[in-house]
């Protein structure tokens, strides 16, 4: 089993094998925390949509230092992105995850509105070790108490990992779906601005406006 992180010693006491990572230091790891409270969490993410394009979309807000897409190493590329986007300061994050629980946020003209939440700690794959953080692994045999729990995990795992991969089939599917009736909307507003401007080019509104007494811009 790894670390994580470097590893400073391996000892090894009455079978147990001890990991000691190199620690940073307090006010490396408290600078850190300061960085994940202004940094909001995105996901439902177009596939389309790209680091200008949250830039681009969030600058009206506030001032964006990163952007980190998520990557996805489980499901296909068609689903939906997540990314970690750093602010210029704690409030200004609160303030967006506020606005995104209350009003529709679309990205790239995704169907589904953008969700939005502050970012935790575990979400950042470079988080530097807590100061004095020990880690302490051992091997399990058949016979110890602890290895039916260890291998319950192990099945609990197996299933999360099913379960996700049908709730991705039955998203992609949901966002086919809005796709199709906001495109189907999108035709039927294009074609009733289309009859307007038709009826305003030949002149028609304004025989129906002279006949109905009604009055009409010309432009």
């Amino acid at each position: 089993m790894a670390c994580l992180w470097d590893r400073k010693e391996i000892i090894t006491v009455s079978g147990f094998r001890s990991l000691y990572c190199m620690d940073s230091s307090v006010e490396e790891y408290t600078a850190f925390k300061e960085k994940v409270s202004r940094t909001v969490y995105f996901d439902n993410l177009s596939p389309q949509v790209t680091e200008s394009v949250i830039r681009t979309a969030l600058d009206q807000f506030a001032s964006v230092k990163k952007v980190k897409f998520i990557p996805n190493y489980t499901g296909p590329s068609t689903l939906p992105q997540c990314a970690l986007v750093e602010l210029d300061s704690a409030k200004k994050a609160k303030e967006i995850v506020s606005m995104a629980e209350h009003y529709f946020f679309m990205m790239s003209g995704m169907p589904r509105p953008v969700r939005a939440r502050p970012a935790v700690i575990e979400m950042f794959d470079d988080r530097p070790v807590k100061p004095n953080r020990k880690m302490k692994v051992r091997w399990l045999e058949p016979s110890d108490p602890d290895f039916k729990v260890a291998k319950e995990l192990k099945n609990l795992t197996r299933r999360h990992t099913v379960e996700i991969e049908y709730m991705h089939k039955l998203l992609l599917e949901e966002e086919e779906k809005l796709g199709k009736q906001q495109e189907e909307t999108l035709k039927v507003h294009y074609k009733k601005f289309k009859m307007i401007d038709t009826i305003m080019a030949d002149k028609s509104a304004h025989r129906l406006a002279r006949k109905y007494n009604v009055p009409v811009a010309d432009d």
